[in-house]
């Protein structure tokens, strides 16, 4: 059976590493730079129209109406 984090563990863990970290250098999702936005290529859609906004640490895809947080996107991803 797989180990079991907290959720406190795992509410740090998605909170403390940033979104566009995730994108750009752990997953390295493609991305583009729109008007200062990071656009990245959604792992479910293959679809450019997304943000990330970074006081909130979340993603978003706008075609499959989707958010992603950093565990989401990696889980969405791999």
């Amino acid at each position: 059976m797989g180990k079991h984090y907290s959720a406190d563990f795992l509410r740090r863990l998605r909170n403390q590493i940033p979104i566009n970290v995730v994108i750009s250098d752990l997953l390295n999702l493609e991305v583009r730079l729109d008007h200062e936005l990071l656009r990245f290529r959604c792992p479910l859609c293959d679809n450019f129209h997304t943000a990330t906004n970074y006081k909130t640490n979340l993603a978003r895809c706008f075609d499959c109406c989707k958010n992603f947080n950093p565990i989401d996107l990696v889980m969405t991803a791999v």
